[in-house]
């Protein structure tokens, strides 16, 4: 019922701006059902999650071989059917874990607007406001209904979201306000006139705060291959059934393992299952799964929400950092440090004193930014004068003013950039750059001529006579070096784009030590075509008085370059450049708005917090890329030994007992360690191929020589007894723990040990009654077991000389496009 009455029209007109709702009121429409009512986070119900863990394709697939055993039996040959189990109940669990911490996170990062109610002002949670209620909105501020403005002073909104329209919107009574938008100037009210499910917020929200694995390079690969082996699952299974049915592969020992069912279909049965077993990737979506989820808690936990999960996987292919000066590499406070009287204004004892001034313009101003409010702590006692005009500061103007009547008469004051209102080449102005190069923030204070409109006029703040100049002390993060040094040594290149004074930026840089800072660009000489844009922006790595639209165009074009670009911001300024990003990270206090549209979102607002999102994103997506490894490699392996042995048209070497162990401790228990350990690769495109390159030659390399053994120990038998059948799964075995060893690389104390363990809890299988037993293994014949080695240690042999070729023609493949961008670099200098 509330989803349909949110546009409804409540009746009598709602107070005035001044008086909001009664409490009465609010209960009406409470009662009605005429409230905000959005979830907090479009997250999946529990129902949801166990659903979509148990129903999987992979589930099935082990269900229907399952129910194959169950019939035929014996019951150890059921075995892979726990894969069910851990793979429900683990990614259950995972999931639920992630989706506390995002729930919890979400809570602390939601938008808290205010809402006039009974005369007095009061944050509410975005679900408690109701229809007709008067939202206070200012600068900063995300409208979160639709509405219309009751009242304005300044205001300015920006509907780029919404409209695509990158130029701000004055917003005057009776003016609508789309939720969605947000306010980058001035304040004002307005009432609300749509609600709930009718407001666009409601969409927008869910869109940035879905948990979601989809649209990554790593999921739509893993489908393709999933699609790809299950299609591949039909005919190679009736090979395998037509072989041991038709060719002479069956043998009838069902009855001697304990099947409840024995015959030649049954043996088919079994060895078909067997392969098919092998072939299922089982645990690589689980591992996908839990790799995310885990990776969820961990950021969590350092208080990062993460609103989109692909943002993981995109954080582990960042190799361009963008990254606003105030509030990221310098504390938001700030305090004045010194004010210089650089002229007096009018007739000598007209002009009043410049504290009085900045007190006046500190106190006028609705919604002031940190450097109006260290002005308003500096000089809290404004004069009583009455304000005839407001212009609050805009980043896209570069200043504020407003207009005072004094007992002088009307005076018109604007405060903002020196180089935005002084003259080039003038004393005042050249003070101010030679101020800002050693890091400092400065303003200047000016006053207008007689002639001069009011600072709300389109013409203002036109002629401005410099009166004094506001210099302001920024703090620089203590970990902000630390955090630029770990950029630096993961080959991630750092850029410093704000709407500061270029010179004060490059100062702020210089002395944290990051490259290039020494000669920062004033971002207004750049380029406005696209291409020119892209390769000034390319070398430097500082830039000041960069606007709103112009930080955006300088992500697009690093990005139009090949470029992985993350941007880091916390103001409304930043939004624009967070939503073109391939990353989005907004500071925790910084406004709604660049909390709604960023990815990522660091709630201690800790610049430092980023090298740990990215090294959590490189090990998320480099470990599910290790493990894929070795799961495609079972999956060939299988699909090359069903190959052969339909082609031959002998019996099926495994059954599903020695599936289970093979695919255990080769593949299934590392693969679960190895998916969670430590990795600082940076992720790269192609990882399909990658995975390909190495499971493919792997795999053949290894089911052919599984086929060997087992061809070599049969020696020409009509059927196969427990020994013949041990020497492939030997084979195999060995095989598949070197293939282990290669992915595992680099290699640190805890992977040799779980190398050593699978290894010897395989000995402890086939060095033990009990093992054999369960297993049906037999190592009587030393013959045997010699040959399964031999051809073991031949076919490791051969899969390292693989790999060894592989990786050094990667390097040289990765290394031609470096040497052919140096070659053509000169030449375009030259060219300029």
């Amino acid at each position: 019922m509330a989803q349909d009455s949110g546009a409804v029209p409540a009746g009598p007109p709602a107070p005035d701006a001044a008086r909001g709702l009664t409490a009465g009121q609010v209960a009406e429409r409470v009662a009605a059902g005429r409230t905000n009512d959005v979830p907090v986070r479009a997250a999946r119900t529990v129902g949801q999650i166990v659903r979509a863990n148990l129903f999987t394709r992979i589930n099935a697939m082990i269900a229907v071989l399952f129910g194959i055993i169950a019939v035929i039996g014996p019951v150890q040959d059921g075995l892979f059917a726990l894969v069910i189990v851990f793979n429900t109940l683990i990614g259950i669990v995972q999931e639920l874990r992630a989706k506390r911490t995002l729930d919890r996170l979400a809570i602390v990062n939601a938008v808290r607007p205010r809402v006039v109610r009974d005369g007095a002002v009061a944050r509410v949670s975005a679900q408690e406001v109701v229809l007709d209620d008067v939202l206070e909105f200012a600068q900063g501020d995300q409208a979160v209904v639709d509405g219309v403005v009751l009242d304005s002073a300044g205001l300015e909104v920006d509907e780029s979201l919404l409209t695509g329209e990158a130029d701000p919107v004055v917003k005057r009574p009776g003016d609508p306000v789309m939720s969605g938008s947000f306010a980058v100037a001035g304040s004002g009210r307005f009432r609300a006139t749509k609600v709930g499910r009718a407001a666009y917020a409601a969409r927008l929200a869910e869109e940035a705060s879905r948990f979601t694995l989809v649209d990554s390079e790593l999921r739509s690969g893993m489908d393709r291959l999933l699609r790809f082996i299950t299609w591949l699952l039909f005919p190679t299974g009736a090979l395998l059934v037509y072989s041991q049915l038709y060719l002479g592969g069956h043998v009838s020992d069902g009855a001697s393992l304990g099947g409840t069912v024995s015959g030649p279909l049954a043996d088919a049965l079994r060895g078909t299952v067997a392969a098919l077993v092998s072939m299922v990737p089982e645990g690589l979506v689980l591992l996908i799964s839990i790799a995310y989820a885990v990776g969820v808690v961990r950021l969590g936990r350092r208080g990062c929400l993460v609103q989109e999960l692909p943002a993981i996987e995109g954080l582990a292919r960042v190799d361009v950092v963008c990254t606003d000066k105030t509030g990221t590499l310098t504390e938001n406070g700030m305090r004045v440090a010194e004010v210089r009287e650089v002229g007096r204004a009018g007739r000598a004892g007209r002009t009043p004193p410049v504290a009085d001034v900045l007190a006046a313009l500190a106190a006028a101003d609705p919604r002031p930014n940190p450097s109006m409010a260290a002005i308003g702590e500096m000089f809290p006692e404004p004069p009583d004068w009455p304000v005839a005009a407001v212009v609050p500061f805009s980043s896209a103007r570069g200043w504020s003013g407003a207009a005072f009547s004094t007992p002088e008469g009307t005076a018109h004051w604007v405060l903002g950039a020196p180089d935005v209102l002084g003259r080039p080449g003038e004393r005042v102005t050249a003070e101010a750059e030679r101020l800002g190069a050693r890091g400092l923030r400065v303003l200047l204070l000016g006053r207008g001529s007689g002639a001069v409109a009011a600072p709300d006029d389109p013409g203002a703040p036109g002629a401005v006579e410099p009166v004094a100049l506001v210099v302001l002390e920024q703090r620089v993060r203590a970990d902000a070096a630390d955090t630029l040094r770990y950029f630096a040594e993961q080959d991630v290149e750092v850029k410093v784009v704000s709407g500061d004074n270029a010179a004060a930026v490059g100062a702020v840089a210089r002395g944290l030590g990051l490259p290039g800072a020494g000669a920062p660009v004033d971002a207004r000489d750049l380029p406005d075509d696209p291409e020119e844009l892209a390769d000034r922006v390319r070398p430097a790595a500082v830039f000041g008085r960069v606007s709103p639209e112009r930080k955006r165009a300088m992500v697009r074009g690093l990005r139009s370059r090949g470029r992985t670009v993350a941007m880091t911001g916390d103001g409304v300024n930043d939004v624009l450049a967070l939503k073109e990003a391939d990353i989005g990270v907004a500071m925790g206090s910084g406004s709604p708005a660049a909390r709604a549209v960023a990815q990522i979102v660091l709630l201690d607002d800790r610049f430092a917090t980023l090298p740990h999102v990215v090294a959590e994103g490189r090990r998320v997506i480099g470990n599910i890329e290790r493990v894929a490894n070795l799961f495609l490699t079972k999956t060939v392996y299988s699909m090359t030994m069903v190959t052969v042995v339909g082609l031959l048209g002998v019996a099926y070497p495994f059954f599903p007992r020695h599936a289970t162990l093979i695919n255990a401790l080769t593949f299934g228990i590392p693969s679960f360690f190895l998916a969670l350990a430590s990795n600082g690769e940076r992720a790269r495109p192609g990882f399909v191929r990658r995975t390909l390159r190495l499971a493919v030659p792997a795999g053949i390399v290894s089911g052919l020589a599984a086929v060997a053994s087992y061809l070599l120990a049969l020696d020409g038998a009509a059927a196969p007894d427990l020994a013949d059948r041990t020497a492939p799964v030997i084979t195999l075995c060995a095989t598949t723990l070197w293939v282990l060893l290669l992915v595992a690389r680099p290699y640190v104390w805890w992977k040799a040990l779980l190398v050593a363990g699978m290894a010897g809890a395989l000995l402890t299988v086939l060095l033990t009654p009990a093992g054999r037993s369960f297993f049906a293994l037999d190592i009587s014949d030393p013959a045997a077991v010699a040959t399964a080695l031999v051809v073991a240690a031949c076919a490791a042999a051969l899969i390292t000389v693989v790999r060894v070729v592989d990786d050094r023609l990667s390097r040289r493949a990765e290394r031609a496009p470096a040497r052919s961008a140096a070659h053509r670099e000169p030449a375009r200098a030259g060219g300029r």
